[in-house]
This record gives C-alpha cells, sequence and structure tokens, in this order.
C-alpha cells in the first residue's frame, strides 16, 4: 500500500502532528507507512483527514497563532524562547508568584504555571517543567540478582513467591552475598480473572501495586481474627500448602486463580477485624494522598467484580468514570470499593517494608522496580485515563530483521498531545508512584519516550506508524520524579533504537541495558565486544527473562526448544551449528583472557560473568536461575498456551523446584556471585591469589 506523498497535505499535516509517514529497518533503508495507517493514527489523535489541505491550514494557523505549547520544560542554564518584552508570570506548584523578567531564574524544581503576554496583546498559558539536568546516579559498582518474583517460593508461599518473600530474599542476599541490588519483574495490578494474564507486562494498572503478591500473614490485624473465623483461616491455608507443594514436588504451574482465591477470601476475614487507631490513621493518610486516582482504581475492581474485567464491554453509562450512573455504582458497591482500597495500602506497605529490609542488608541501590511499556487496554488504567490513551491503537514495534511480521503487544499507547495539555500529570504521577518503593527504576523499551508504532486495530503490525513524543519533556518528568524520589533510572534499550536516544538518554543520567550475547564489535565484523569496550553507564547481565537461561544456551537446549514449539524459520541442525559455533567463539574468548577454570557447565557460567565483571558496568545483575542451573526459560516470545510463560518456579538443571530456603545454602550460586567479586587488573584479567 502507498504511503502519504512528502510534501503534499497529508503528509505535512501527519508531520506536525509527530505522525512519520516512513521508518528505517536500517540505516540505508527507507519504509513508507501506508496511507491508512497515518490517517488512522491521526484520527486517533482526533484529526479529520477528509480534506487533509483544509485540516492542515487550520493546523498551521492554530501553531502560527500560539504563543506557547502545552508545556514548556526549563532546564538548568537554559531560558525558553519567549517574545521580547513579553510579560511573564509564573506560579509555583507551592503557590508563589513571580513576575517580571526575572521570573525564571531559579526556579526550584517542580512543575508549575507560565503566563506570557505578548507586546503585540497575544497570551498564552502553559505548563512549565523545571528538572535537573541528570538523574541521581550510582556510586561505585554494584552487582546483584534479577528474579520474577513470583517464580521464587520459599515454605510460607501460597503457591507463588510473594513480598514476604522478597524481604527475606534483600535481607539475606544482601548480608551473606554482598549484593547491591535485585531487580525484579512489573509488580503492576493484574487485570482480575480468572483466568488471571499471567504476563507481568500487560497489567491493569502500572499506577498500583497487585495485591496477589500479598503475604497473608504478614498483615498486622492477621493475629487477631476472632476466634471463630481461625477455623476457616487454617483451612485456607492448608489449602494454601498444597498449592506450594503442587508448585514444589509435583511439576505444577504456578496458578494465580487459585492463589488468589485463597487469599481473598483469608484476607477478607482479616479486613474483619478493626483496625487500631494508629493502622486506622495510617490508612486513612494513605488514601487521602493517593486521592482520586486511587478511588477510581478502586471503584474498576469493584464494577469489574459486577461486570467483568474489560470496561469497553460494561453497561455504557459505567464507562465513563466520571458519570452520574458511575457515582451511584461507587456508593451502591462502597464496601468492595473500600475493600480494593485497603488491599492497595496493605500492599504499598508490605512493598516499604521489602525495600526497608534492602536497606537495612546494606545494599547500596536496594530495589530496582520494573515499569512495563503500556497496559491492558480493558484495564483499570485506561479507564480511569481514558482520554489520555489512543482508541483503537495499539503498541508494538515494525518488521526488522529479527522478526519479518513485526509485532503487536496489544497495549494502547499514550496520547501525546493530551500528555501535554496535562503537564504530564498521568505520567508524574505513575513514576511517582514506581519510584516510591525503588531504589532503582528500570523502564522497558525506554525508546517509547521518544517514539511508538501505533498498529490500528485490526490491521497486520506491519501496517503501523511511528508516532513522535516530546522526548524533552517526557525525559524531563522522569528526571525530575527521580530527582525526588533519589532513585537511579535504567533504561531497557535493546533491539532497534532511534539514532540519538541512547545519547540523549546517556545526558540525562538514564543508565542503558547490555546484554553479553549482543555486546559486539558490530562495525568491526561482529566480534565478541573486549570488556573493556563497554560502556560503563548500564546495567550488565548475561541473560534476561526474555532469554534463554545461560545453561540453556551453552547445552544448546533453547535451540530444541524453540524446534518443538515451531518457532524456528530455518532448519534445526543450522540454527544448532550456529549455537555452537556461537559456544565455541566464547569458550575461546574466555580460556584466552584467562577466565574459564573447567568445562562443565558451571564453570563455563561463571567464566561468563567473570567477563561481566571486567567490564566498567556499573550495575553487573545475575539472573536468579543461572545460580541454581535452572534451564527454562520464563517466556518464550512468540508463544501463549504453547508454553508456561510467566508460570515456572525457579528450578535447578534437572527442572527440580528450588525454594528460596535451599538457594540461601546453594553453593553453585555461592560461587557464581563470588566470581563477581574478585579483583581485576587493569587489563581486565583477574589477578593472582595471594
Amino acid at each position: 500500500m502507498a504511503g502519504p506523498v512528502p510534501g503534499e497535505p497529508l503528509a505535512r499535516l501527519a508531520q506536525s502532528y509527530g505522525v512519520a509517514t516512513e521508518y528505517r529497518p536500517a540505516p540505508d533503508r527507507a519504509v513508507a507507512v501506508p496511507q491508512e495507517a497515518v490517517t488512522a493514527a491521526l484520527a486517533a489523535l482526533g484529526v479529520d483527514t477528509a480534506d487533509p489541505a483544509a485540516a492542515l491550514a487550520t493546523r498551521e494557523r492554530e501553531l502560527a497563532e500560539r504563543l506557547l505549547p502545552p508545556t514548556v520544560v526549563l532546564r538548568p542554564g537554559r531560558v525558553p524562547e519567549l517574545p521580547e518584552g513579553a510579560e511573564v508570570r509564573v506560579v509555583t506548584e507551592d503557590g508563589e508568584t513571580r513576575t517580571g523578567p526575572a521570573a525564571l531564574e531559579d526556579l526550584p524544581y517542580g512543575v508549575h504555571r507560565l503566563a506570557v503576554t505578548a507586546p503585540d496583546g497575544r497570551a498564552g498559558e502553559a505548563h512549565l517543567i523545571v528538572a535537573p539536568d541528570r538523574a541521581p546516579g550510582v556510586e561505585g559498582r554494584h552487582r546483584g540478582l534479577l528474579v520474577q518474583l513470583y517464580s521464587l517460593l520459599s515454605h510460607r508461599s501460597w503457591g507463588m513467591g510473594d513480598l514476604g518473600d522478597l524481604a527475606d530474599l534483600a535481607g539475606w542476599a544482601g548480608r551473606a552475598l554482598d549484593v547491591g541490588f535485585v531487580q525484579l519483574n512489573p509488580l503492576h495490578a493484574s487485570v482480575p480473572g480468572p483466568p488471571v494474564d499471567p504476563s507481568p507486562y500487560r497489567p491493569s494498572s502500572r499506577r498500583f501495586p497487585d495485591p496477589l503478591y500479598l503475604r497473608v500473614e504478614d498483615v498486622p490485624e492477621f493475629a487477631h481474627v476472632a476466634e471463630e473465623e481461625r477455623p476457616a483461616l487454617r483451612a485456607l491455608a492448608e489449602q494454601a500448602a498444597r498449592l506450594r507443594e503442587g508448585v514444589l514436588e509435583k511439576d505444577a504451574s504456578i496458578d494465580r486463580d487459585a492463589v488468589w482465591d485463597l487469599k481473598r477470601r483469608a484476607l477478607e476475614l482479616v479486613r474483619a477485624v478493626p483496625l487500631a487507631p494508629g493502622r486506622r490513621a495510617a490508612y486513612a493518610a494513605f488514601v487521602a494522598r493517593e486521592g482520586r486516582a486511587l478511588d477510581d482504581h478502586a471503584t474498576w475492581y469493584a464494577l469489574a467484580e459486577v461486570h467483568g474485567p474489560d470496561w469497553h464491554r460494561w453497561p455504557e453509562r459505567l464507562r465513563d468514570p466520571r458519570s452520574p450512573e458511575t457515582s451511584r455504582a461507587r456508593l451502591e458497591l462502597a464496601d468492595r470499593v473500600d475493600l480494593h482500597r485497603w488491599l492497595t495500602w496493605l500492599t504499598d506497605e508490605q512493598l516499604a517494608a521489602a525495600r526497608r529490609a534492602a536497606h537495612e542488608a546494606g545494599m547500596g541501590v536496594g530495589l530496582i522496580h520494573d515499569l512495563a511499556v503500556g497496559v491492558h487496554p480493558g484495564g483499570a488504567d485506561t479507564w480511569a485515563l481514558r482520554d489520555c490513551f489512543a482508541a483503537g491503537m495499539s503498541v508494538g514495534a515494525p518488521p526488522d530483521a529479527f522478526n519479518a511480521h513485526g509485532q503487536d503487544w496489544g497495549l494502547p499507547p499514550w496520547r501525546p498531545d493530551r500528555l501535554a495539555e496535562t503537564g504530564y500529570a498521568p505520567l508524574r504521577d505513575l513514576l511517582r508512584a514506581c519510584f516510591r518503593h525503588a531504589g532503582a527504576l528500570r523502564i522497558d523499551h525506554v525508546m517509547g519516550l521518544f517514539r511508538l508504532w501505533w498498529v490500528p486495530q485490526g490491521r497486520p503490525p506491519t501496517e503501523g506508524a511511528y508516532v513522535h513524543y516530546d522526548a524533552e519533556a517526557m525525559l524531563a518528568v522522569l528526571v525530575l520524579e527521580a530527582h525526588r524520589a533519589g532513585a537511579a533510572v535504567i533504561g531497557e534499550d535493546l533491539g532497534t533504537v532511534e539514532p540519538g536516544v541512547r545519547e540523549a538518554l546517556r545526558e540525562r543520567g538514564v543508565l542503558g541495558t547490555s546484554v553479553l550475547w549482543f555486546e559486539r564489535d558490530w562495525e568491526g565484523g561482529g566480534r565478541v565486544l573486549p570488556p573493556e569496550s563497554w560502556r560503563a553507564d548500564c546495567l550488565a547481565t548475561v541473560t534476561t527473562h526474555d532469554l534463554p537461561p545461560t545453561a540453556s544456551r551453552i547445552a544448546h537446549d533453547h535451540v530444541d526448544l524453540r524446534h518443538r514449539l515451531g518457532l524456528l524459520t530455518r532448519p534445526v541442525e543450522r540454527e544448532r551449528e550456529e549455537a555452537a559455533a556461537e559456544l565455541g567463539e566464547w569458550l575461546a574468548e574466555l580460556d584466552g583472557r584467562g577466565l574459564l577454570d573447567g568445562t562443565r557447565e558451571e564453570d563455563v557460567v561463571r567464566a561468563l560473568h567473570r567477563f561481566l565483571w571486567r567490564t566498567p558496568a556499573r550495575l553487573a545483575g545475575v539472573w536468579l536461575p543461572d545460580g541454581v542451573g535452572d534451564r527454562r526459560p520464563q517466556n518464550v516470545p512468540g508463544t501463549w498456551d504453547e508454553y508456561p510463560n510467566w508460570r515456572l518456579p525457579v528450578a535447578d538443571g534437572e527442572g527440580r523446584p528450588v525454594t528460596l530456603e535451599e538457594l540461601s545454602s546453594s553453593p553453585r550460586l555461592h560461587a557464581l556471585l563470588a566470581a563477581l567479586r574478585e579483583p581485576v587488573e587493569e587489563d581486565g584479567r583477574p589477578e593472582p591469589p595471594g
């Protein structure tokens, strides 16, 4: 399908709204975007393209007459361009009013209101974001663990890992392993089931955490459940023990629906216990702090219990969170609404306890939380903020060398125009919530701060278009909220990255992500990139949750798995040959650097991590399953029911689940972490003993 003709009204109209009419899968190749994708993206931005010339004329007139954009960014040492002689007034977020030529000088960090009147009488107002130049950095170097929390079960878990397990992991790992951080999967609130969507990257809400991760026994009121209710509570705990045993001893997958059914019933018994005065005051303060956002969140979950988890299928009068009918429903369901507020508060408390455990264990960074790239189209966030999301659009990726068909992630994108009109309030609120209990925050697909591939509903991902965001404003908000929280930022910048993006992120203090298997000298023949040539400002790992565990890659199990699942596009023999050649190259590299002290799988895993530690990366992460020889990936992209994605416990090389208690005494894990403590000579080789 043909794209808009460059220079013609439709192409110019698209450009004025940040909709790209072509993309580059490679630096030397441009691909035109189908005209239908361009008009669909413009329609999602509220632009009528029936007469492109008329729409363009209206747009150009609006831009010419506009004195200020909806949001203005002010960085240290930089002053926004304003008409000479303009009158300036700033009202800070604390209510202070400043006027005159010096109004923009020495402003505190924050989001203020700016009003400008030009000498010709034109006037304009805007949100004014004043942010530091850089996000807080990471002092020194730290090694840490990467774990999908649900997969880490202890003998106290109710069928999946929970926030009590996280606090125990942090307390033990910080003290016994001397790690500086634990990076987690997103703990965002999930879409209720059954079935609960197991993917942590497709949540109902990114603003609030998931009570599915609650440790029921750690709720203070648990100890005071009425005596007559205790038999029911014990029966639920016994069922939870059977769930746990099924996962740990009987090869069962993690069943979130069963876990939540038991926890919900137990928590409803706990809720009958009156809050003590101090606890009641803490709950009231939490509800007041979170305000309308929490009310909307809890209301959505209460309505979902009645009408199902997709608000697009609710009675029309309830699809608007501000309608009179929704207000009446909120009153009618007041007890259930308060239940979901209470559950959110409890989860927030246990997240705070886990962060304290990491801090008290001496971790230099602490917990690294993960911000998913988007939310479920029918979930709580899109209902509460529906005007801020592009209707009929889904985020994905265009075709590239790794996926000829492109990708559709089924996640609605932010509308850049609505974000700007609100001073990026929804993004600010989201980031503030995510930073609250984090020593650092990982931003999934951080390139989405610059542009996202919008796929029209019902169309293949090959027929999408890139829509650009105001990266200066998006980054300013990110840096501002990181500064307020005193937390570092890590951007997941793997894959195809637009030129200039990594440079812009580095300028703002955002660390990147480097994965050993992808770090090669692509401009010099594709050889293994020497450790000294790696970037320092990054989180470096050998593997991730979307890649095979290291033991699997060494044994080429990942090739056989993809072959069984029908995911290979080439003969399996060729895939095995390439996997063997890659491993052979790495073995030679490790041996040549004196990092390989044996030929066992465990020796190779340890040597790869020694290599990692010889890079200058500020953060070096160990995928926790690598510490026990797990061969099963947590997620196989491109599969759904064919593989138990996001439902597997951490296991050893034989597939036997390993509990948190067993991990704490694992010689293999201790030896692997010790490899990231070895001193390094200037040439990158390990120093000799003694």
